[in-house]
């Protein structure tokens, strides 16, 4: 058999997304502190781009009204020389900043030698890293006298602790791997650490967790300690009947101890935490001027954005050599596409936030019990742009309203209950509503997750019994069983 090769020529079509592209795509889905510490890392590596200083002569093409910005994605070909970018006039004087330029030393031209102690950043405003619980229970135990092998088992089963302060893996592993030999030691260790700060913390189990702090409250009530150590599931379930007669008390004694218990913490290693707060800065801002709700985004820190004079006219001049220009016209095109992705996000957050608005009204009006079902596809054909570019402009969005913050996918719930003859509700609602019923309960005779269903069909609300039991345990609402006292 002959195999016969030949040549052809063949005619294809393909898609591909360039770097420029691919940077416009990421600053829609990056959060307002993300993106301008993204535009403070470009200026400083582009030499092209600096900031504009105050009101200047292309201020008012810069600051043109929302309603009239285009929100097409910018494509490649908007670019294709420095002539877009005449007309602004470069007011920053480069001789004065050259001269006060001390290039031996680390500080910024504007700097003073000699500053006060007191301009200088207080201690207090800088941000600290939080101590986790392992290190918190590792300084106090490095207090103790110990030896070695004491000190490296006490440390080993330290870190084996969760945030939430029990021991991840059994204490057996530990002493196994370790050189204390006596069990008893191993074990007078592991109740050394139990009862350091948090007290709790290398607990097995929540029924050791919860005994170990009752032993160390100030007034001990061996019926509490009882209840914790072989009662704990019937308390629970709210079985005072069962509790008061294995132990020969009555119901109000079993109460009174319910009580005590309840105020002993089942995860004593959350009171010490290493995470650090992370702060939310909206990128809407929605307030209600003359009866109607209007949108304005968040500009504050976005630092207006223009190409340098100084360099557009190396271009220009032609005196340079053929590297110096071809890298020149590189920052150029990185730093025009830049400007015009910065311009298109926040024209396509100002087009999704505003449709939201519109749609949302009521909810904006009379609060999240309100929230209409609305899908993606939704505000994408209403502002003629693709679901996908919709959801990455929703990520990590918070819009700030006059009724609170919310993040921008809260606002989109798929409509519950409309395919059952019933009316289309979202799911932030239908919870509010649960909320609402099993809050308004008898105590003694508590909602089911059936009788819930019944009552909502009576207000067009069709949904099935498994429905409410979901979205019951979405908001960490016991069952009905659990819930009667």
């Amino acid at each position: 058999m002959a195999i016969k090769m030949s040549q052809g020529l063949k005619q294809t079509q393909s898609l591909m997304i360039t770097p420029q592209l691919q940077q416009a795509i990421k600053l829609l889905t990056l959060t307002h502190l993300e993106m301008t510490t993204l535009i403070s890392q470009e200026m400083v590596e582009n030499p092209m781009l600096e900031e504009m200083d105050g009101e200047s002569d292309s201020s008012a093409e810069v600051d043109s009204s929302r309603e009239e910005m285009d929100a097409q994605e910018a494509r490649a070909d908007d670019f294709s020389g420095p002539e877009l970018i005449e007309g602004a006039k470069d007011t920053f004087d480069w001789e004065s900043y050259s001269e006060s330029f001390n290039s031996s030393s680390s500080s910024s031209p504007n700097m003073k030698e000699n500053v006060s102690p007191d301009d200088l950043p207080s201690y207090e405003n800088m941000v600290s890293k939080g101590q986790s619980l392992q290190e918190h229970l590792e300084w106090q135990i490095r207090m103790e006298t110990l030896s070695t092998d004491q000190l490296n088992f006490v440390l080993d089963l330290i870190g084996n602790i969760d945030d939430d302060g029990y021991l991840e893996v059994p204490f057996e592993d530990i002493v196994g791997r370790n050189k204390l030999e006596d069990r008893d030691e191993a074990l007078g260790m592991l109740g050394m650490v139990q009862h350091l700060d948090p007290i709790g913390c290398g607990a097995q189990n929540i029924e050791e967790c919860l005994g170990i702090q009752a032993r160390m409250l100030p007034e001990r009530s061996p019926l509490v300690e009882l209840i914790i150590e072989r009662n704990l599931k019937e308390l629970e379930k709210k079985d005072y009947a069962k509790i008061a007669k294995d132990f020969g008390v009555s119901k109000d004694k079993v109460k009174e101890a319910e009580l005590i218990i309840m105020g002993l913490n089942p995860k004593p290693g959350r009171l010490v935490s290493a995470e650090e707060t992370q702060y939310v800065v909206p990128d809407i801002f929605v307030a209600e001027v003359g009866g109607e709700f209007v949108v304005q985004v968040n500009d504050e820190g976005v630092p207006r954005l223009r190409v340098s004079n100084l360099y557009k006219s190396l271009i220009k001049s032609g005196e340079s050599n053929a590297e110096a220009k071809e890298f020149v016209q590189d920052k150029l095109r990185a730093a025009m596409w830049l400007i015009k992705s910065i311009e298109n996000r926040q024209k396509t957050i100002y087009k999704v936030a505003n449709s939201i608005v519109k749609t949302q009204q009521e909810f904006f009006k009379k609060g999240p019990a309100f929230l209409k079902p609305m899908i993606l596809k939704d505000i994408a054909g209403e502002i003629g742009m693709h679901e996908s570019t919709v959801s990455r402009v929703t990520t990590n969005k918070y819009m700030h309203t006059p009724i609170g913050t919310f993040e921008l996918k809260y606002f989109f719930n798929a409509g519950i209950g409309g395919k059952n003859g019933g009316i289309d509700i979202a799911g932030e609602s239908l919870k509010l509503k649960i909320k609402e019923m099993i809050g308004n309960e008898d105590p003694k005779r508590p909602l089911s997750d059936q009788k819930i269903s019944e009552l909502l069909s009576t207000k067009d609300i069709v949904v099935a019994r498994r429905t409410v039991a979901k979205y019951r345990e979405m908001m960490g609402i016991a069952p009905s069983s659990k819930r009667k006292k």
